[in-house]
């Protein structure tokens, strides 16, 4: 069994952006000498989250607009008050979805259906430089 990690780094907008980074991971597999196992994707911080979804322009704006709704931005949040920063709904949007995914791969290929990407989403209130962990465990 052989452990892999590697480092993604990129630069986001904040505010609900919602980064594709499955074509980055498929190119990371094609590379490695492993043909199958497990391939996990955290990103440190609290908040911005990895999850999938299809990633096509309706439903990112959908995406947005759940998180709109369900954590709004001009709500009070005691977060706010102690630090005064103003993003105390970015950290309840990223703690509702996570800071990691394990998607198992098989032949140097992930298992995501055919509508499915990984995404992060960045949902602090600037922008940010971002690093995401990609660990590969298999043999």
């Amino acid at each position: 069994m052989e452990v892999r990690k590697e480092i993604l780094s990129f630069k986001t907008k904040g505010e609900c952006d919602i980064i594709d980074i499955t074509g980055y991971l498929d190119e990371i597999l094609s590379r490695e000498n492993v043909e199958s196992g497990i391939l996990t994707v955290f990103i440190p911080g609290s908040t911005a989250a990895v999850t999938t979804i299809e990633y096509e322009n309706g439903l990112i704006k959908d995406v947005k607009d759940l998180f709109d709704v369900i954590v709004p931005r001009g709500k009070d949040y005691f977060h706010n008050l102690t630090w005064g920063d103003g993003n105390g709904y970015s950290h309840i949007r990223a703690a509702l979805l996570g800071p990691s995914l394990t998607v198992p791969f098989f032949n140097r290929k992930l298992t995501l259906g055919t509508w499915q990407q990984v995404v992060v989403i960045d949902f602090d209130n600037r922008p940010r430089n971002r690093k995401v962990i990609i660990q590969i465990l298999g043999e």
